[in-house]
């Protein structure tokens, strides 16, 4: 076939209907018809000849040309494609490295090889302008709900239409058992939308915790105005889910607002969410009013929050303990989700007992090193005395509030508490020395003898040992592995003793080593203060 002979237009028309149905840009398909025309007349002039071919967007008129570059004589490689600067002087009056050569060739006569070949390059070219198309028109939909209709099932996975592409529904991407048969209607959320090898994939999903968030701005129209917002979403899903809210208008009620007129609102959610309850709850920017919230059904009786851990300790009564568990777990779990923190729950007896247990250690300390019977020693730890140093170094009028205890008493009770610190501070010490202590350690200001023998027992035996060391190996800390917290034991952490004092021992050393300078350490804790005071002008 030669393309003279063939109806110009019709290259046109070709490429707009191609167009048409692919829902793509006309321009692609006519530049790669030229690709594919271009490619048939290498085919027929050479394979190393630089032939280019362009289509007129009116007429349909297809131009072949041959260009040759002119290049330095030393680059010349390719004598079909280059020239050298003397050979082209006779096309170019000037010519420069880098112009080029243009002259018209005859059309070429398609054969029925060539003709395959340019339908092939037409339809990769096609394929691919529509593979960036679907990924353009998808990846900002990332994040949304997406209507569609399931097309067939392979192992498992749902494959979706959903308009202008397909979507995949992996297995573990389904509410529970789920099962779909062939154009199905399913709404699915967006999860991700990648470019891979095989063209762009839209992976869907409807256990993602987002799904449910995105249903409810769906049915709830304050929560796509913006008057409330979801705060956190936790979902175990098919079973069970719990969802924070918080309202920004106070004559507004978040959870009601959510619920709606006689559970309409969230009824429309748990149906699309194939039967999953719902625990809606609301936001509180003070942890363990949140925790108790998101504990509901279960009463709690006390909260006790460790920040440092992320951990936080819950009492509630003995018979509400299942309840807070839930069945498997799943309560105690979903609110661990919603509030970022490890919970540990304890019933009201367990927490009584291991007072008690407290209480009778303290009791013991107290009766064997200051020599009281056990009533006496119970008075103190019922005062809230809990160590030696507090009996030892308190003001004596505190002593003096306890039944029983006068002026005589209470001095009695601190030189006996002092006589049994300074022995023992003596015998740490001593222990300290015989490690191998040196005395610039010994007297470094900040550590008491059982601090330099704990060091001691470590391998830090010098002050300049304790100057290499990090805040965190003293005082202790938390690191993160696996998306899991993970504590490090610190070698003065039995003592309490805080990261911030752990972190001035160390640079108090340095600067006594003469490792930093004094004014540096000026300067870093004025530059704070200097730019919150640019902050507030």
């Amino acid at each position: 076939m030669a393309i003279t002979s063939a109806n110009q237009l019709e290259l046109l028309q070709t490429a707009e209907a191609v167009a048409r149905e692919k829902m793509i840009d006309p321009n692609l398909v006519v530049e790669a018809m030229e690709e594919s025309l271009a490619r048939a007349a290498k085919s027929r002039y050479g394979a190393e000849m630089d032939i280019r071919v362009s289509i007129d967007r009116k007429t349909g008129k297809a131009t072949f040309t041959r260009v040759r570059t002119v290049v330095e004589e030393e680059e010349l490689e390719n004598y079909q494609a280059e020239v050298t600067v003397a050979q082209a002087k006779e096309y170019l009056a000037d010519p420069q490295i880098g112009d080029e050569i243009t002259e018209e060739v005859p059309p070429v006569e398609l054969g029925r090889i060539a003709a395959q070949s340019a339908k092939q390059v037409i339809l990769q070219k096609v394929r691919e302008a529509e593979r960036d198309r679907q990924f353009e028109e998808f990846k900002d939909r990332a994040g949304t709900i997406i209507n569609g209709v399931v097309k067939r099932e392979e192992y498992g996975n749902v494959i979706v239409d959903i308009g202008r592409g397909e979507g995949i529904l992996r297995r573990n991407e389904k509410i529970g058992r789920e099962a779909y048969r062939p154009n199905d209607r399913i709404r699915c959320f967006i999860k991700d939308v990648r470019r891979e090898v095989r063209g762009p994939q839209v992976f869907l999903s409807r256990t993602a915790p987002e799904f449910m968030a995105e249903l409810f701005k769906m049915e709830v129209p304050e929560i796509y105005d913006g008057i409330i917002e979801i705060k956190a979403v936790a979902r175990d899903p098919g079973s069970r889910a719990k969802i924070a809210v918080i309202s920004y208008d106070n004559s507004i009620d978040p959870v009601g607002a959510c619920v709606g007129m006689r559970g309409s609102r969230v009824q429309a959610v748990v149906n699309e969410l194939q039967g999953e309850k719902i625990d809606i709850i609301p936001w509180n920017d003070d942890q363990p009013t949140f925790l108790v919230n998101a504990l509901q059904p279960a009463e709690v009786t006390k909260v006790v929050l460790d920040e440092d851990a992320g951990k936080i300790e819950v009492v509630v009564p003995d018979e509400q303990l299942s309840l807070a568990i839930g069945r498997r777990g799943q309560n105690v779990r979903l609110a661990s989700q919603l509030t970022g923190l490890d919970i540990d729950i304890l019933t009201e007896a367990e927490e009584s007992e291991r007072r008690q247990a407290e209480f009778a250690e303290r009791t013991k300390l107290f009766m064997d090193n200051l020599d009281l019977d056990e009533f006496f020693a119970q008075l103190l730890v019922s005062e809230g005395f809990s160590n030696l140093e507090e009996v030892a170094y308190v003001e004596v009028d505190e002593l003096l509030v306890i039944d029983g205890v006068d002026q005589e008493t209470a001095t009695e009770l601190q030189a006996r508490a002092r006589d049994v610190l300074e022995a023992a501070n003596r015998k740490a010490l001593e222990h300290a020395r015989e490690l191998g202590v040196e005395d610039s350690l010994v007297d470094f200001e900040g550590l008491t003898p059982q601090m330099i023998e704990a060091l001691a027992e470590d391998g830090v035996k010098s002050l300049e040992d304790f100057a290499t060391c990090a805040d965190w190996e003293l005082a202790g800390g938390w690191t993160t592995v696996n998306g899991e917290r993970v504590k490090d034991d610190g070698i003065l952490e039995k003592f309490d003793m805080p990261l911030e004092e752990a972190q001035n021992l160390v640079m108090t050393a340095r600067v006594l080593l003469g490792w930093v300078d004094p004014s540096d350490l000026a300067s870093e804790s004025e530059e704070p203060v200097e730019e919150e005071m640019e902050d507030e002008a």
